[in-house]
């Protein structure tokens, strides 16, 4: 629906805009060594804490610039909180994404906030890029390595909470997931070299997946069994799947190939609505030592190498054991 809409809108023919909607943030550049990145997320609550609430908000907001290789300087906070809630609650869950913001070396500069009965949080982000070093969706090249950062399955879990189908130690996994930035990863891609990334997030691995390789005009081979997922995931597939995941599912299905033997839950899992998900980055394999040890002493845990980059139809996927 909203690319239908965005297409009626004024085409946007400022030169100086070098990504608009088509990537994970826009970018907008100031000199030829400066551009400005900009993006913005917001939702409702996920987990019951209401700091961890915070800290997820934030790191979410910020990953789409991690993702763009650039780094986030300030933020506007976005509240949605009733007028007559508890004030406490809106003060922890504040506090969480102004402790998150502080981590990733960033600054609140203000906000806005409004009267709303259904409380929702998140940050308008800004930072910089170097023009000529941005990792985009549409980097990909044949024979790339596929590398993801952070394990699937916080949607599924999400849905097991508020069933209260998920167990204690799932939730301090999940959420300590979803609180980690992605500043570390981004920071090795980007010394590595990648040829493009992207993180994720509502859309799940497929979705934004299919999205890489059709702007990239490739086609991926992913295998299941490499694919990374929070322990117990498997078994709340069987019950607890978001309307989201669902509808990702149903819009990636024609355009991926499946190997016989996959599972319905197995499908679900890779579509799984994320929030504040790992990056998915498409490395030549020449570099790819250099990536993933970057990573790992930078203290990224999950270093999944997922699948690779092949030639064929823009946005096709093969899924095989």
């Amino acid at each position: 629906m909203l690319d239908r809409i965005k297409r009626s809108l004024p085409p946007v023919t400022d030169p100086r805009v070098l990504v608009g909607t088509e990537d994970d943030a826009g970018v907008y550049k100031l000199t030829d060594e400066i551009a400005m990145v900009q993006t913005v997320d917001f939702f409702t609550p996920i987990v019951d804490n209401p700091y961890d609430f915070g800290a997820i908000a934030a790191a979410n907001a910020l990953s789409d610039l991690y993702a763009m290789g650039a780094k986030p300087l300030t933020a506007l906070n976005l509240v949605a909180f009733p007028k007559d809630g508890p004030l406490d609650v809106l003060g922890e869950i504040m506090r969480g994404g102004a402790e998150k913001a502080q981590e990733a070396g960033v600054v609140i500069i203000g906000g806005h906030s409004i009267d709303d009965k259904e409380p929702k949080y998140g940050m308008a982000v800004t930072g910089i890029v170097h023009p000529d070093r941005m990792t985009l969706k549409g980097g990909a090249q044949a024979g790339d390595v596929l590398v993801l950062t952070k394990p699937l399955g916080t949607g599924i879990i999400s849905t097991a909470i508020k069933v209260g189908r998920a167990s204690s130690e799932m939730i301090a996994t999940a959420t300590e997931n979803m609180k980690t930035l992605n500043k570390a990863a981004s920071e090795a891609m980007v010394e590595a070299g990648v040829t493009g990334a992207t993180d994720i997030t509502g859309f799940g691995l497929l979705g934004h997946l299919h999205e890489m390789m059709h702007v990239s005009g490739k086609s991926a081979r992913l295998t299941v069994s490499k694919v990374p997922f929070i322990e117990g995931v498997r078994q709340l597939a069987r019950t607890c799947i978001p309307g989201g995941t669902r509808a990702n599912l149903k819009f990636v299905n024609d355009k991926v190939a499946w190997a016989d033997g996959i599972t319905e839950e197995e499908k679900l899992m890779l579509a799984d609505a994320q929030t504040s998900g790992g990056l998915l980055i498409a490395v030549s394999p020449d570099r790819l030592g250099a990536l993933l040890s970057g990573l790992a002493s930078r203290g990224v845990a999950t270093r999944a190498v997922i699948g690779e980059v092949v030639q064929g139809d823009a946005g096709s996927i093969a899924v095989v054991l």
